[in-house]
């Protein structure tokens, strides 16, 4: 079920305002034309009413016209107080119309903030990533050397066969062992 935008529904309350507005002027008219007519009969006006209607007649007439008059002015009582409910909800209309649009601003805004929010947020987190790469590359150069100087080493006791590349241990307090202590 779809429901019609505020701008439709505002269109569609100014139309039937101005289709009332014309009925009311029309009732207006209609109003303006028993009056006169009421005061032509009131100051006994011949030409309206004909000489051989009596005054029984007269006053049948005068009440007729009284009850139109009365069912008009009904009619732009009525009227008056429909158009007075749609000025009504038409202003309720405009103030809901303008929070909408207000709020609408307000979003519009904070979408248009998103992107950078984002990339903060994103540099952020990324930080403590970027430290954790660094280290390893750090400790990946480190590796790397540690491995071309094995590589090296390996690479010169392949040249050199009678040589034997003996790790070199710390001395302790007093013991010295030299290379015929280990030969004897």
């Amino acid at each position: 079920m779809t429901h019609p935008s505020d701008s439709e529904t505002l269109q569609e309350f100014q139309a039937e305002m101005t289709r009332l507005r014309e009925e009311l002027t029309l009732r207006d008219q209609l109003v303006q034309q028993l009056s006169q007519e009421l005061f032509r009969l009131v100051k006994g006006n011949a030409s309206f009413i004909p000489a051989e209607t009596g005054l029984a007649e007269q006053t049948e007439n005068l009440r007729s016209l009284q009850e139109q008059l009365q069912r008009v002015e009904e009619q732009v009582q009525f009227y008056q107080e429909q158009i007075q409910e749609r000025d009504s909800e038409i202003y309720q209309l405009r103030q809901s119309v303008q929070e909408l649009s207000d709020r609408s601003g307000m979003l519009e805004q904070v979408v248009q903030e998103l992107p950078h929010l984002y990339r903060q947020k994103f540099a952020e987190r990324m930080e403590p990533i970027r430290e954790k790469v660094a280290m390893l590359q750090r400790e990946n150069r480190q590796l790397h050397a540690e491995l071309q100087s094995v590589s090296y080493r390996l690479a010169m006791r392949t040249r050199n066969p009678s040589r034997i590349d003996l790790p070199n241990f710390p001395i302790t307090s007093g013991q010295t062992y030299s290379a015929s202590h280990g030969n004897g």
